[in-house]
């Protein structure tokens, strides 16, 4: 299953229009979280959506998705590398009215080409990128998981800044 995530504050059809022309030609389940939608907001045809869903149910779609396609937001990024699954990302942009203002792009460009996380540049380029990570025979390459615990490093780094100070 591919599970599409757009955040809960915005619409972004951009993105919910890509998805919906993919799954029109492919026989691969697709469920989305599709957030705030506004009376002129684009409607998936072809698969289930809601608005919200429980923070439960979403880790449950997570867990039983193959990917996770999304918007350029940390939440996306943090929940793919929690789970260990596959990101399809794209930035949300605010000169499309999407958005306040262009960080969205700067959080793409960030985390682009860490395992795990892929980067669509604009609509036209999802179908493609959703049909490659697929097809890989692991999904994460090089794996991209990460803890839902701070490292020893961390822990240590912290601790001795702390004991710094006094």
């Amino acid at each position: 299953m591919i599970f599409l995530t757009v955040g809960t504050q915005e619409p972004f059809d951009r993105l919910v229009r890509a998805v919906d022309a993919w799954a029109a030609t492919h026989d691969v389940p697709v469920f989305g979280q599709l957030g705030r939608l506004a009376a002129d907001s684009y409607l998936p045809r072809h698969f289930p959506f809601e608005s919200f869903v429980s923070a439960d149910e979403f880790q449950e779609r997570l867990e039983a998705s193959r990917l996770l396609v999304g918007h350029a937001g940390m939440g996306s990024i943090i929940s793919a590398l929690s789970a260990g699954k596959p990101l399809l990302m794209m930035a949300r942009r605010a000169a499309l009215g999407e958005h306040r203002n262009e960080h969205q792009l700067a959080t793409a460009a960030r985390f682009a080409g860490r395992p795990g996380l892929h980067v669509a540049a604009d609509a036209q380029a999802v179908p493609d990128l959703i049909d490659e990570l697929l097809a890989q025979a692991s999904p994460t390459p090089g794996g991209g998981q990460i803890s839902p615990y701070a490292s020893p490093e961390l822990v240590n780094a912290i601790r001795d800044f702390i004991h710094q100070r006094r």
